[in-house]
């Protein structure tokens, strides 16, 4: 018999095993070490644990209920460690390429986001899907249609995590607090125009 810790995530509730509890505590207290002298410390924290908070859903079913050892390493393992970002572990290896989804992007969007979501999921230049997407309005109206019907089904690209799969980079540590950090720079940037 074992004791579950009920813990918030990310806004969401999970039952952890007492010793993944341990495990993923001292993860989480090594990255807040880790990130303490970054201005944006706070918004990169958060969209990490939005995204253990996702890959802990992603493991559990109507079956499994409880968060174990094993899914904590396991999400350690794909997230990557602090001493691998500090440099610290000479032994860690790029991780691969991460696999591509596709979302709505917020960021370059002129309507609703959706070609230049598309174009991050093809590598394309947005501008490229836009033509075609005008090309399909002149060609008999099925642009609008088409334009409207994706703009409904696809998920805009709110978290970092999204955002970085959206363009098929790893979902690691090190890629959300670089992302985190582009956009903290990209603001200030526009705050001080």
């Amino acid at each position: 018999m074992k004791v579950t810790v009920n813990i918030n995530l990310g806004g969401y509730a999970f039952n952890v095993d007492d010793d993944a509890y341990e495990r993923l505590r001292q993860y989480m207290k090594n990255l807040e070490k880790e990130f303490s002298g970054e201005s944006s410390s706070a918004e990169i924290m958060s969209d990490i644990e939005g995204r253990i908070a996702e890959l802990f859903r992603m493991k559990l079913n109507s079956y499994k209920q409880v968060i174990t050892m094993k899914d904590v390493e396991e999400v350690m393992s794909i997230l990557g460690t602090p001493e691998a970002i500090s440099g610290g572990d000479p032994s860690a290896e790029e991780p691969p390429r991460g696999q591509r989804r596709i979302y709505r992007d917020p960021e370059g969007r002129i309507i609703g986001g959706v070609c230049s979501g598309l174009a991050a999921y093809f590598t394309w230049d947005p501008l490229i899907m836009r033509i075609i997407f005008v090309a399909l309005v002149l060609a008999g109206g099925f642009g609008i249609a088409l334009y409207l019907v994706l703009w409904i089904v696809l998920p805009e690209a709110k978290t970092t995590a999204q955002r970085l799969e959206m363009r098929g980079d790893p979902v690691t540590i090190e890629n959300i607090k670089d992302s985190v950090k582009r956009e903290f720079e990209t603001v200030k940037k526009k705050m001080n125009l």
